[in-house]
């Protein structure tokens, strides 16, 4: 694919960065036997429980189970995505980023001046606030909606003077860069001569990405003037429908979020925070969209809709919910508060106070029982036709819910309400034919088993990748059918390939994968440490096991389908093949 990393400069990037010495810039590390602990930067915690290997080039929390490698960690802790977070690291160890197919990317360095640019303006507008001479209005206004100077600070609000060139006039020193405020969105293009402001006599809010950059502004008038709010435009830096207003802040506050309140407005978000409701924040004069969500819920779990009561407020829900639904899963939430009429939660925080806004957040509308209230409202529950209608309407809401518990209790509770069984339901949620099984309800208390074999191999070649160079000639596996050896087979050839990748090479090998998750944790699980001969012998031992069980795992279920009189030309070949291979075994299991 045109423009995309190669992996091979991953691997390479990643054998020349120190972890210790890039996680050590931003946390106080100390040396504890082979490895280095601290406390833990993604949670609060007393005693410290974070972990880096310099061996393995590996980070983990015992507390909040963090974990990852370099790349891992500017990615989630400075809020970098991957290709951010790889030329970051390029750019410590001095070498430039290639991407295959020979296609120029869209260099963060000419972005530079933009965000430069927006930076200025935002040192200019709060310079603006304390220093203009007409800046009194502003200052009135913004005490007269009850903000302190800390709040003023922590988001820097600034001001935007009356006039046509006070920003242009500032920082359009040349041709370059009055071109460069056009492109930033804080000035207008005139035909034949200067461009002018486009914020003027204007509060100003700063608007910043998840790395704490400008990039954006919104502007509200100080009289009866339209539109009451103005803000950047689209721009290179800027897209309303993936920033989100206080998420940045938000952060600086906390890493670990437990639930982060959506609402409308800046002043929303600035009366609420104030208030202690610091992980608060606003979309942009837009609906929620799925790239704000995905924001969201990468910091948090629970996400909190907090509308105002009224018919547009409900709308605005109905949009919200309709967005989230695909994005429900792995133990995300998602309620709404809907706010008396009259009411947005700046003036209903003064109203009922931070303990009674609090609660009232608690009490919140879960997801589904917004979904079915408002679909149960437009049937009649006591007539079939009522019940079949339900079930249409829902249709398409609960098929794009992702699989897992949330969508199981979703259509047990419409099974419920329609009076269909379970199993009746699924293939009328399901007509082209892809019925699942009911789920089934979880054991109660179930025994904790040791580990598999092939969880242990794949766990000990993980932590251990240079016994692969070191273990000579191997069993093949290809034929060996166990669940698993797929994974396994593909890092043996990963490590005779490179046979010098760490655990952090291997892991970001899988990165994008599901399997790439699971070795995740398999990293962060205690180091099966045994003397290097001990090593090599236990993971010949256990291919040798492996490469012995699936023979015997293949000649049980060809054994089985012979029995029932299924198998085909083929599978009686092969079924005949094992019963010579496997002596005994055949004649009495056939």
């Amino acid at each position: 694919m045109a423009g995309r990393i190669p992996q091979a400069f991953v691997d390479d990037l990643l054998a020349r960065v120190d972890i210790v010495e890039l996680i050590g810039e931003s946390v106080p590390l100390k040396r504890a036997g082979h490895d280095y602990q601290a406390r833990c930067p993604f949670h609060d915690e007393k005693s410290p429980s974070f972990t880096v290997s310099p061996r393995k080039q590996f980070y983990h929390c015992f507390g909040c189970g963090a974990h990852g490698t370099a790349i891992g960690f500017l990615m989630q802790y400075a809020r970098m995505d991957f290709p951010e977070a790889v030329r970051a690291l390029a750019q410590r160890a001095g070498v430039p980023v290639p991407e295959e197919g020979g296609a120029a990317r869209p260099a963060e360095a000419g972005l530079a001046p933009l965000y430069g640019l927006l930076d200025r303006a935002r040192q200019y507008f709060q310079r603006q606030l304390h220093e203009h001479p007409q800046a009194r209005r502003a200052q009135e206004y913004l005490r007269g909606r009850g903000l302190d100077a800390a709040t003023l600070d922590a988001f820097q609000l600034g001001y935007a003077p009356p006039g046509w060139d006070g920003l242009v006039g500032a920082l359009g020193g040349d041709e370059k860069t009055r071109e460069d405020l056009v492109q930033a969105g804080l000035a207008i293009a005139r035909s034949g001569g200067r461009p002018y402001d486009r914020f003027r006599d204007r509060v100003m809010y700063p608007i910043l990405d998840r790395r704490g950059r400008t990039v954006g502004f919104g502007g509200r008038v100080l009289d009866d003037s339209k539109p009451k709010y103005l803000n950047s435009p689209e721009t290179p830096v800027f897209h309303k429908g993936r920033e989100l207003y206080g998420l940045y802040q938000a952060q600086r506050v906390s890493r670990e979020l437990d639930s982060v309140v959506v609402v409308e407005g800046y002043m929303d978000v600035l009366a609420l925070v104030q208030a202690g409701f610091t992980s608060t924040v606003a979309t942009l004069g837009t609906a929620a969209t799925a790239q704000h969500l995905e924001q969201i819920f990468r910091v948090a779990s629970r996400v909190v809709f907090c509308f105002d009561g009224d018919a547009a407020g409900r709308k605005a829900a109905w949009r919200a919910l309709e967005t989230s639904l695909p994005l429900l899963r792995e133990g995300r939430q998602a309620s709404f508060v809907f706010l008396p009429e009259g009411e947005d939660p700046d003036t209903r925080v003064r109203r009922v106070g931070p303990e009674g806004f609090r609660a009232e957040l608690a009490r919140g509308t879960p997801l589904s029982s917004f979904l079915f209230d408002h679909l149960v409202a437009q049937v009649e529950l006591g007539t079939l036709d009522g019940r079949a209608r339900l079930v249409d309407l829902a249709r398409p809401f609960v098929t794009r819910i992702p699989q897992g518990a949330f969508r199981q209790m979703v259509e047990m509770r419409l099974a419920e309400l329609s009076r269909l069984e379970p199993g009746e339901l699924a293939p009328v949620l399901d007509p082209a034919g892809h019925a699942r099984v009911p789920p089934r309800p979880a054991p109660v208390a179930p025994v904790r088993q040791a580990p598999s074999l092939m969880r242990r191999t794949v766990t000990l070649l993980l932590h251990h990748p240079e016994i692969v160079a070191r273990a000579g000639e191997l069993p093949p596996l290809g034929g060996a059918g166990v669940p698993g050896v797929g994974v396994l087979s593909e890092m043996i050839e990963l490590l005779r390939a490179r046979p010098d990748l760490s655990m952090a090479g291997v892991l970001e090998h899988f990165r994008e994968s599901e399997t790439g998750r699971h070795l995740g944790k398999l990293a962060a699980v205690e180091d099966p440490a045994l003397p290097e001969a001990d090593l090599v012998q236990e993971f010949r031992d256990a291919l040798e096991r492996i490469a012995h069980k699936g023979p015997q795992q293949r000649f049980q279920a060809l054994a089985a389908r012979a029995r029932a009189g299924q198998l085909s030309e083929a599978e009686t070949r092969e079924y005949a093949e094992l019963c010579v291979r496997l002596g005994g075994q055949g004649g009495r299991s056939g």
